[in-house]
């Protein structure tokens, strides 16, 4: 695999061939504002060949999907860029009111590995941003491409960018009383799909090691529910443990050492953590209700989880040991599917009220509730690494079965993740290593 921390060395050791990043560039998005108006930008085709077009196509998409760039229809250039190692026509470029411009070029070494290089450049102060290259085997190209996308997407918003991920999520097929769910996964762009299991065993609730590449979820396999581990690079599948009664929801601590779930005995449920050293299970609450969907904050020191315990599903907050559980929402409808973000400012939920589903956040005491989206039904909404867009899945009214969305914080720039065919409960993972 291309690892991401090979890639930053390789940055760094050919830095000083290109030109110098000046510290008064002045192209950026404040991303805090708000609703942004996208930033002009020209992605131009890389140099020297149709691989090398691919990738500056997906680069451009990249930024597009993020609803931060408007990438200018390449109808309207003026220069056509020969040589990507000479500086630009400014002028060109401002008269199509391109604020930024990317370049490149895709060249084959000798050994068959592929060199990748661009600049980003501001149009308007005359001055290069950005100058980067990476080597990776050819069929890593596509990462190469969502790398590249990162980079501008960080130099531009001062934030780190989220292309470079996947998602782990069910895919359904078949007709709904005998639909055939299957663990998946794909690019974050809905491309390189692949299964991650073959059995008509049903599977549920995917979700992502924070620090390796490896997933936990449910399994009905021989009619028994269990919770599973699976290394993604080597297939490897574990037990984590064989529990009384239904389990649901699970989902690892942020350091990779625990999961925590919630298991149902005797017609109620309860939050317990499970240490994956010593495979101890301890107990977190102790009600007659259902208490489930648990989430723990980025510092791993609070969960949230939702529970009816006051009689219709509603979202709470407590400490990691379990202590100090406190009520968050008191909107209209119930509150399901919490889920913290990355940065820890906000929680996701799904929120059912008006005989509709909406995906909202909230601040971590409950304020500043806002409603992103909301449709006949949605359902589990799951954090970009950044913190700054959420997927979520949505079955429409008469439609056959659920599809994919993703939406940022603004809640304008909502857009349909594509599938092969159906498609619930996705998992976003951590930026590739």
């Amino acid at each position: 695999m291309l690892r991401r921390n090979f890639l930053r060395l390789v940055t760094l050791m050919f830095a000083g061939a290109l030109f110098a990043a000046p510290a008064n560039a002045v192209v950026e998005i404040d991303i805090n504002k708000g609703n942004v108006e996208p930033l002009p930008i020209a992605v131009t085709d890389f140099l020297q060949g149709e691989l090398a077009q691919k990738i500056s196509d997906v680069v451009a998409a990249d930024l597009k999907r993020s609803g931060l760039f408007a990438p200018i229809d390449k109808g309207a250039f003026i220069e056509k860029i020969a040589n990507p190692d000479a500086a630009p026509r400014f002028e060109d470029w401002k008269v199509i009111n391109a604020q930024a411009l990317v370049i490149g070029r895709v060249t084959q070494e000798g050994d068959g590995r592929l060199k990748a290089e661009f600049r980003l450049w501001d149009t308007f102060a005359g001055q290069q941003m950005l100058g980067q290259q990476f080597y990776t085997q050819p069929e890593n190209w596509r990462r190469v491409a969502h790398i590249i996308a990162d980079a501008i997407y960080e130099r531009i918003t001062g934030e780190k960018g989220y292309f470079d991920t996947r998602i782990v999520y069910v895919a359904e097929s078949g007709p709904k009383n005998a639909r055939k769910r299957q663990l998946a996964i794909m690019d974050q762009d809905g491309f390189n799909a692949r299964a991650l299991t073959n059995s008509n065993d049903i599977v549920l609730t995917p979700r992502f090691s924070p620090n390796r590449q490896e997933i936990t979820y449910m399994s009905f396999e021989n009619q028994q529910p269990r919770v599973y581990l699976l290394q993604l690079e080597t297939g490897q599948r574990e037990v984590v443990g064989n529990f009384p009664g239904m389990t649901f929801a699970p989902r690892f601590s942020p350091d990779g050492q625990r999961v925590i779930m919630s298991l149902q005995q005797e017609g109620n449920a309860n939050i317990y953590t499970m240490d994956l050293r010593s495979r101890t299970t301890t107990r977190l609450t102790n009600t007659n209700a259902i208490d489930t969907s648990p989430s723990y904050s980025p510092d791993g020191a609070r969960v949230v989880f939702e529970s009816d315990r006051g009689g219709k599903q509603q979202l709470y907050v407590m400490g990691a040991d379990g202590s100090g559980q406190t009520r968050i929402s008191f909107g209209d409808g119930s509150y399901s599917t919490p889920v913290w973000s990355p940065r820890g400012d906000l929680i996701a939920f799904t929120k059912q009220s008006g005989g509709k589903f909406s995906i909202g956040v909230m601040k971590p005491d409950g304020s500043g509730e806002r409603i992103l989206t909301t449709g006949f039904h949605n359902e589990g909404p799951t954090w970009a690494p950044n913190g700054r867009v959420l997927m979520f899945f949505r079955q429409n009214a008469g439609a056959g079965g659920p599809q994919l969305y993703s939406i940022d914080l603004t809640g304008y720039n909502e857009q349909q993740i594509q599938t092969q065919g159906f498609a619930s409960d996705p998992a976003w993972s951590p930026l590739m290593e």
